[in-house]
């Protein structure tokens, strides 16, 4: 602070739009039960799209088979976009929700 004319002036700090970060909400990548993948495929899928271990991707296998459905991976839309389009390439039901 400072005195200038008998007048307190405060200095803030404002932020101009490009120094505004880009966050995103989170988005959900799920996927849904079918009858035609086996759960070997299923597993396998979440081991080489997601990068989940085949701990992780068998228990949410079983989630997927007795729930209807599980969230396989959370993160921005813009991260989940190619990994929904892989698992739908190999067969899976898969959707992003926000």
């Amino acid at each position: 602070m400072s005195w200038k004319y008998g007048i307190e002036e405060e200095l803030e700090e404002v932020l101009v739009e490009e120094d505004i970060p880009d966050i995103e909400e989170p988005a959900y990548l799920i996927v849904y039960n079918d009858d035609h993948n086996t759960f070997d495929w299923v597993i396998r899928c979440l081991v080489e799209v997601l990068g989940h271990s085949h701990e992780q991707a068998e228990q949410l296998s079983i989630i997927i088979h007795f729930k209807g459905k599980a969230t396989v991976k959370t993160a921005s839309k813009k991260e989940l976009k190619p990994k929904k389009d892989a698992l739908v390439e190999r067969g899976l039901s898969a959707v992003i929700e926000e």
